[in-house]
């Protein structure tokens, strides 16, 4: 039972780019929560709408891109 190092190396990208991603897409559905109280009732208020709803991807992506690593890094140690 050896490590595949080449597909461990790949996971081990993919995890750092997900802890970016766990930083990353809280911070900007706070962003997109302050800018809909601050616009509210003007003209500007859309931009509050348009950060909430690529948070909201940003959300979906992560958690996939989640279970994607963790299935790179379980293939690599245990070689399925």
């Amino acid at each position: 039972m050896s490590t595949n190092v080449n597909l461990l190396g790949k996971g081990l990208k993919y995890l750092a780019i997900l802890v970016f991603l766990f930083i990353a897409s809280p911070i900007t559905l706070t962003m997109g929560f302050k800018a809909l109280k601050k616009f509210k009732n003007t003209p500007d208020e859309y931009l509050s709408y348009v950060i909430l709803i690529i948070a909201g991807i940003l959300m979906i992506f992560t958690i996939y891109f989640a279970f994607k690593t963790f299935k790179i890094l379980l293939q690599a140690i245990f070689n399925n």
